[in-house]
């Protein structure tokens, strides 16, 4: 494929890119943007009130503009959905009110440094400026903080209760990450030593204490005013949904489909369960089953780890050239244990050099030894191949036909979460997942998927519940017990998912819907391609687009 000739409006983009990147040097790192990384963004209303001036001055160039192909056409479509959402968000106050469990400023902040290179002496200066920076950014956060609850707009306790303590860990002088991070350092594989190591140390400890500080704000002046209710409502629901999915969907309607997917999950499981271990079989009785083979069983993050690569890298192998072309530069992917314990696993894209490679990360709870491959296999495909890896790597790679924001920063969760449980059935319509525990484990995840679309609108837009789960309106009682009903993992994993649903309303459902959608798109395709229809290249084709919103996707795939 030729270049792609530059255009006025990838002139655009690119320039948004670039400020944007100055604007907010943590995005910057994630995006894989060089020349950041000793920086910090401005968490305040004023830095807020800048990514909003340079998205509506955006908007106001791509106004002037009119494509000059098909790819700038789904550019400008892209750009004015995002950036205009942006918009909505930021003049609706959610940015001051920005606080959860799971991806919020304050976990940010500290999630950053795992991607940071540790190579060389240049590498921990830029951590110790970060560092050093971090208590600015910290203080811009409170005051945000403190303005959303001025207009009204504070997360609720559960939020904020556990977000004290997930600062106080932070804060504490002795074990925080932060300190035990900056002692263990070694640029060119040696003790960091003199002004670099006494930088570290002074960082550190400064960064921990600015989290005290937002301990204490948190503890006493956000929480006498955090609403009890965990409900946002469904106006504002409505607008975090379609950041997520890229779409606008209806919610009531998705709600049903939500619980009747549920069901249909259900049946499909109970199917699998009594093949395993015999009619009228429960999850447990096939759990018993699986477990009982000691190969399905690992000990220890190393051998978690090393059966991640080997998972992967076979994936990998497969797919090449039979079901995908996966150019050379993501036969790499590198499975990594995340220093945090919080429990997830995600993945991170490579920068544009592909000298830091997409990645894996597995987080692992305390205390948490043995893992199962029969539940985790469809996980490596979800963030490996063909899920997030192909699907990020491929967009960072194709810079000679998309522009940096097509590249690096636009992002839907409907599209890319969508797409990643989109894979894991892939694989199964491939034969890779023929094994029964396997095809267990892709059920059980997509059950879980399918709880959260009923338990995150159910409970944020305060549906009705249905009388097996407590009738009247859904609240975070009765979510609980749905999950506990349908999803197979220990409490405090559930507890966790579940906080993380009722703090970070429309993003747990967009990974269903997002499938769902990818679904409808392919069908459409096929429908009207009919026996011509290629599917290596309808996904060739899909994974060139970059990320899009899905209420574009069609057409760009058209």
């Amino acid at each position: 494929m030729n270049p792609r000739p530059t255009t006025a409006i990838d002139a655009i983009a690119d320039a948004y890119t670039q400020q944007l990147a100055e604007l907010d040097p943590i995005g910057a790192t994630y995006m894989g943007i060089s020349g950041h990384d000793h920086q910090m963004p401005d968490l305040s209303p004023d830095g807020h009130a800048a990514i909003a001036e340079l998205e509506r001055t955006t908007l106001m160039q791509l106004s002037a503009c009119t494509p000059a192909d098909s790819t700038d056409e789904v550019t400008l479509a892209a750009m004015r959905d995002r950036l205009g959402l942006g918009l909505e968000t930021y003049e609706a106050g959610e940015t001051l009110s920005d606080l959860n469990v799971i991806a919020s400023p304050l976990q940010g902040m500290r999630d950053v440094l795992d991607l940071m290179p540790t190579a060389t002496i240049d590498d921990w200066a830029n951590i110790a400026s970060r560092l050093r920076l971090m208590p600015e950014s910290i203080r811009g956060y409170i005051a945000s903080l403190r303005e959303g609850a001025r207009r009204g707009l504070v997360p609720a306790q559960l939020q904020v209760s556990e977000g004290i303590k997930q600062a106080a860990e932070l804060a504490d002088p002795k074990t925080s990450f932060f300190v035990t991070f900056a002692a263990g350092a070694q640029p060119d594989g040696a003790p960091a030593s003199g002004g670099l190591a006494n930088d570290l140390t002074v960082a550190a400890g400064r960064a921990a204490a600015a989290y005290g500080e937002l301990v204490t704000f948190l503890t006493d002046e956000l929480a006498a005013l955090a609403p009890a209710d965990d409900a946002v409502g469904r106006e504002r629901y409505a607008l975090h949904s379609r950041g997520f999915v890229g779409a606008e969907v209806d919610l009531d309607e998705t709600y049903a489909w939500g619980l009747d997917e549920l069901e249909r999950m259900a049946t499909e499981q109970q199917q699998i369960i009594e093949q395993l271990a015999g009619p009228g079989a429960t999850m447990a009785d096939a759990v018993r089953v699986l477990d009982a083979d000691p190969t399905l069983t690992l000990t220890g993050t190393t051998a978690l780890r090393e059966w991640m690569q080997t998972t992967a890298d076979a994936a990998i192998a497969a797919l090449d050239g039979v079901h995908f072309d996966i150019p050379a530069e993501l036969k790499t992917i590198e499975c990594m244990i995340a220093p945090t314990e919080t429990g997830g696993i995600y993945y991170t894209g490579p920068n544009e050099d592909f000298s830091r490679p997409g990645r894996m990360w597995w987080s692992v709870p305390p205390g948490v030894t043995t893992f199962s491959t029969w539940r985790e296999k469809t996980t490596v495909y979800h963030e490996g191949v063909p899920g997030h890896h192909l699907q990020v790597a491929q967009a960072v790679l194709v810079r000679d036909q998309l522009n940096s924001w097509r590249r690096l920063v636009s992002w839907s969760s409907g599209h890319g979460e969508g797409w990643a449980l989109y894979a894991e059935r892939l694989m199964a319509e491939f034969g890779f997942m023929d094994n029964l525990g396997d095809r267990l484990g892709l059920v059980d995840g997509q059950r879980m998927r399918a709880a959260r679309v009923v338990v995150d609108i159910g409970v944020h837009c305060r549906m009705p519940a249905p009388e097996r789960w407590g009738g009247g309106i859904w609240n975070a009682e009765k979510a609980w017990e749905l999950l506990k009903a349908n999803v197979n993992l220990d409490e405090a994993f559930l507890r966790f998912e579940l906080n993380r649903y009722l703090g970070w309303p429309g993003q747990a459902p967009s990974y269903k819907i997002g499938q769902r959608l990818w679904e409808q798109a392919r069908a459409d395709a096929q429908a009207k391609a009919g026996a011509s229809f290629d599917l290596k290249a309808w996904h060739t084709k899909a994974l060139n687009l970059g990320s899009v919103p899905l209420a574009i996707l069609p057409d760009a795939l058209a």
